[in-house]
Protein backbone atom coordinates (compact mmCIF):
# COMPACT_ATOMS: atom_id res chain seq x y z
CA UNK A 1 0.00 0.00 0.00
CA UNK A 2 1.44 3.81 -0.86
CA UNK A 3 0.04 7.03 -2.04
CA UNK A 4 2.31 8.65 -4.25
CA UNK A 5 1.96 12.77 -4.24
CA UNK A 6 1.64 13.78 -8.09
CA UNK A 7 3.30 17.17 -8.43
CA UNK A 8 1.23 20.39 -8.33
CA UNK A 9 -1.88 16.49 -8.94
CA UNK A 10 -3.04 14.79 -6.37
CA UNK A 11 -2.73 11.92 -3.87
CA UNK A 12 -2.19 8.47 -6.36
CA UNK A 13 -3.13 5.25 -3.91
CA UNK A 14 -1.82 2.15 -4.44
CA UNK A 15 -2.12 -1.48 -3.11
CA UNK A 16 -6.22 -1.57 -2.69
CA UNK A 17 -6.08 0.66 0.13
CA UNK A 18 -9.80 0.82 1.90
CA UNK A 19 -11.29 3.98 2.01
CA UNK A 20 -14.13 5.42 3.97
CA UNK A 21 -15.98 8.17 5.46
CA UNK A 22 -15.26 9.34 10.09
CA UNK A 23 -17.47 11.68 11.43
CA UNK A 24 -16.38 13.74 14.20
CA UNK A 25 -18.76 12.74 17.51
CA UNK A 26 -19.71 15.12 20.42
CA UNK A 27 -21.20 14.89 23.13
CA UNK A 28 -23.81 17.75 24.78
CA UNK A 29 -21.00 20.13 25.74
CA UNK A 30 -19.66 20.05 22.25
CA UNK A 31 -16.73 17.90 23.39
CA UNK A 32 -15.20 15.82 20.90
CA UNK A 33 -15.84 12.15 22.08
CA UNK A 34 -16.12 9.63 19.11
CA UNK A 35 -15.80 8.61 16.02
CA UNK A 36 -18.28 7.38 13.37
CA UNK A 37 -18.15 5.10 10.96
CA UNK A 38 -19.50 6.20 7.57
CA UNK A 39 -19.67 5.34 3.92
CA UNK A 40 -17.20 2.84 2.37
CA UNK A 41 -16.29 3.87 -1.19
CA UNK A 42 -15.66 0.87 -3.79
CA UNK A 43 -12.28 1.46 -5.01
CA UNK A 44 -10.14 -0.77 -7.17
CA UNK A 45 -6.27 -1.50 -6.84
CA UNK A 46 -5.94 2.52 -7.52
CA UNK A 47 -7.15 5.55 -7.14
CA UNK A 48 -6.28 9.49 -7.21
CA UNK A 49 -7.72 11.44 -4.42
CA UNK A 50 -8.37 15.50 -4.45
CA UNK A 51 -5.67 17.33 -2.85
CA UNK A 52 -6.18 20.91 -4.47
CA UNK A 53 -10.13 21.04 -2.39
CA UNK A 54 -11.87 21.98 -6.02
CA UNK A 55 -12.80 18.66 -6.89
CA UNK A 56 -16.37 18.13 -8.40
CA UNK A 57 -16.13 14.32 -7.49
CA UNK A 58 -14.42 14.76 -4.10
CA UNK A 59 -13.14 12.62 -2.25
CA UNK A 60 -11.85 11.95 -5.56
CA UNK A 61 -9.62 13.94 -8.29
CA UNK A 62 -11.61 14.92 -11.60
CA UNK A 63 -8.54 16.95 -13.18
CA UNK A 64 -9.37 20.34 -11.27
CA UNK A 65 -5.61 20.89 -9.66
CA UNK A 66 -4.96 21.88 -13.81
CA UNK A 67 -7.65 23.76 -14.92
CA UNK A 68 -7.15 25.99 -11.46
CA UNK A 69 -3.16 25.90 -11.28
CA UNK A 70 -2.81 24.77 -7.99
CA UNK A 71 0.49 25.22 -6.50
CA UNK A 72 0.98 21.80 -4.40
CA UNK A 73 4.30 22.80 -3.18
CA UNK A 74 5.40 20.39 -0.08
CA UNK A 75 6.48 22.53 2.45
CA UNK A 76 6.55 20.28 5.21
CA UNK A 77 9.28 19.45 7.50
CA UNK A 78 11.05 16.17 6.97
CA UNK A 79 12.49 16.26 10.49
CA UNK A 80 11.27 12.35 12.46
CA UNK A 81 8.50 13.24 14.78
CA UNK A 82 10.58 11.99 17.60
CA UNK A 83 13.38 15.04 17.28
CA UNK A 84 10.42 17.96 16.67
CA UNK A 85 8.49 17.10 19.02
CA UNK A 86 8.26 18.89 22.57
CA UNK A 87 7.70 16.90 25.58
CA UNK A 88 5.49 17.16 28.72
CA UNK A 89 6.22 15.04 31.05
CA UNK A 90 4.03 12.60 33.35
CA UNK A 91 4.83 10.23 36.38
CA UNK A 92 4.63 7.31 33.78
CA UNK A 93 4.50 8.86 30.83
CA UNK A 94 5.02 11.67 28.47
CA UNK A 95 2.92 13.02 25.61
CA UNK A 96 4.84 14.33 22.84
CA UNK A 97 3.76 17.32 20.94
CA UNK A 98 4.41 18.78 17.19
CA UNK A 99 1.95 21.42 17.47
CA UNK A 100 2.08 22.29 13.50
CA UNK A 101 0.72 18.77 12.53
CA UNK A 102 -2.73 19.84 14.54
CA UNK A 103 -5.84 18.96 12.29
CA UNK A 104 -7.96 20.44 14.52
CA UNK A 105 -10.12 17.47 15.55
CA UNK A 106 -9.98 18.51 19.28
CA UNK A 107 -9.97 15.53 20.93
CA UNK A 108 -6.98 16.30 22.90
CA UNK A 109 -8.78 19.37 24.72
CA UNK A 110 -11.47 17.06 26.42
CA UNK A 111 -11.63 16.44 30.26
CA UNK A 112 -8.99 19.88 30.83
CA UNK A 113 -6.77 18.73 27.88
CA UNK A 114 -4.56 15.97 27.23
CA UNK A 115 -1.15 18.67 28.21
CA UNK A 116 -2.78 18.49 31.68
CA UNK A 117 -3.99 15.06 32.24
CA UNK A 118 -0.81 13.17 31.79
CA UNK A 119 0.21 14.71 35.09
CA UNK A 120 -2.45 12.53 36.29
CA UNK A 121 -1.68 9.31 35.03
CA UNK A 122 -0.07 6.91 38.04
CA UNK A 123 -3.24 5.23 38.58
CA UNK A 124 -4.32 2.20 35.67
CA UNK A 125 -7.78 4.19 35.00
CA UNK A 126 -6.25 7.54 34.40
CA UNK A 127 -3.30 6.01 32.41
CA UNK A 128 -6.15 3.99 30.45
CA UNK A 129 -8.34 7.11 29.67
CA UNK A 130 -5.12 9.30 28.95
CA UNK A 131 -3.95 6.67 26.31
CA UNK A 132 -7.46 6.70 24.50
CA UNK A 133 -7.52 10.26 24.64
CA UNK A 134 -4.38 11.01 22.93
CA UNK A 135 -4.95 7.66 20.36
CA UNK A 136 -7.81 9.96 19.08
CA UNK A 137 -5.92 11.95 17.61
CA UNK A 138 -5.90 11.69 13.99
CA UNK A 139 -3.17 13.53 12.83
CA UNK A 140 -0.44 11.94 15.24
CA UNK A 141 0.50 15.28 16.67
CA UNK A 142 0.44 14.02 20.02
CA UNK A 143 1.32 10.85 21.22
CA UNK A 144 2.14 9.07 24.54
CA UNK A 145 5.06 7.32 25.77
CA UNK A 146 5.90 4.73 27.86
CA UNK A 147 8.64 5.70 29.97
CA UNK A 148 9.48 2.15 31.55
CA UNK A 149 9.42 0.94 28.04
CA UNK A 150 10.51 3.20 26.19
CA UNK A 151 8.32 3.32 23.24
CA UNK A 152 5.52 4.80 21.98
CA UNK A 153 1.91 4.25 22.81
CA UNK A 154 -0.20 3.60 19.28
CA UNK A 155 -3.49 2.70 18.83
CA UNK A 156 -3.71 -0.50 16.85
CA UNK A 157 -5.50 0.88 13.53
CA UNK A 158 -5.98 -1.05 10.03
CA UNK A 159 -4.21 0.23 7.00
CA UNK A 160 -6.76 2.34 5.47
CA UNK A 161 -7.73 5.78 4.90
CA UNK A 162 -10.66 7.90 6.21
CA UNK A 163 -12.53 11.08 4.77
CA UNK A 164 -12.88 13.19 7.81
CA UNK A 165 -15.83 15.08 8.34
CA UNK A 166 -16.58 17.21 11.04
CA UNK A 167 -20.74 18.10 11.64
CA UNK A 168 -20.11 20.35 14.98
CA UNK A 169 -18.55 22.43 13.14
CA UNK A 170 -20.25 22.42 10.00
CA UNK A 171 -17.03 21.52 8.20
CA UNK A 172 -14.94 19.18 6.16
CA UNK A 173 -11.95 17.72 7.61
CA UNK A 174 -8.56 16.46 6.15
CA UNK A 175 -7.68 12.91 5.12
CA UNK A 176 -6.88 10.40 7.41
CA UNK A 177 -3.89 7.90 6.65
CA UNK A 178 -3.92 5.01 9.35
CA UNK A 179 -1.66 1.89 9.47
CA UNK A 180 1.95 2.87 7.95
CA UNK A 181 1.10 3.46 4.76
CA UNK A 182 3.79 4.66 3.15
CA UNK A 183 3.90 8.58 1.46
CA UNK A 184 6.46 9.37 -0.88
CA UNK A 185 6.95 13.24 -2.04
CA UNK A 186 6.77 14.35 -5.39
CA UNK A 187 10.48 14.42 -5.63
CA UNK A 188 10.30 10.64 -4.97
CA UNK A 189 11.26 10.63 -1.36
CA UNK A 190 9.40 9.40 1.14
CA UNK A 191 8.21 10.87 4.41
CA UNK A 192 8.47 8.93 7.68
CA UNK A 193 6.01 6.29 8.40
CA UNK A 194 3.40 6.82 11.19
CA UNK A 195 0.38 5.02 12.53
CA UNK A 196 -1.07 8.43 12.09
CA UNK A 197 -1.06 11.47 9.59
CA UNK A 198 -3.88 13.98 8.05
CA UNK A 199 -3.01 14.86 4.48
CA UNK A 200 -4.65 18.16 3.27
CA UNK A 201 -7.55 18.00 1.44
CA UNK A 202 -8.81 21.65 1.17
CA UNK A 203 -5.70 22.70 -1.20
CA UNK A 204 -4.71 25.63 1.45
CA UNK A 205 -2.37 24.16 4.26
CA UNK A 206 1.01 25.84 4.53
CA UNK A 207 2.70 22.42 5.60
CA UNK A 208 1.73 20.15 2.33
CA UNK A 209 0.72 17.35 2.32
CA UNK A 210 0.43 17.50 5.54
CA UNK A 211 -3.45 18.83 7.56
CA UNK A 212 -2.30 21.97 9.43
CA UNK A 213 -6.11 22.89 10.19
CA UNK A 214 -6.39 25.36 7.27
CA UNK A 215 -9.68 23.70 6.43
CA UNK A 216 -11.38 24.75 9.87
CA UNK A 217 -10.32 28.44 9.15
CA UNK A 218 -11.61 28.79 6.08
CA UNK A 219 -14.54 26.50 6.14
CA UNK A 220 -14.19 23.77 3.73
CA UNK A 221 -16.92 22.26 3.20
CA UNK A 222 -16.68 19.08 0.74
Amino acid sequence: MKITIAKNGPYAVTGAVPLATQTIGANAAGDSVAWTQGESFAVGESYALCRCGKSSNKPFCDGSHAKVGFDGAELASREPFAAAAKAFDGPVLVLKDVEPLCAHARFCDRDGGVWRNVAQTRSAADRGAFERQVGQCPSGRIVAWDIAAGAAIEPELPASIVIVEDPQENISGPIWVRGGIEIVGSDGTAYEVRNRVTLCRCGQSKIKPFCDGTHHTIGFKA
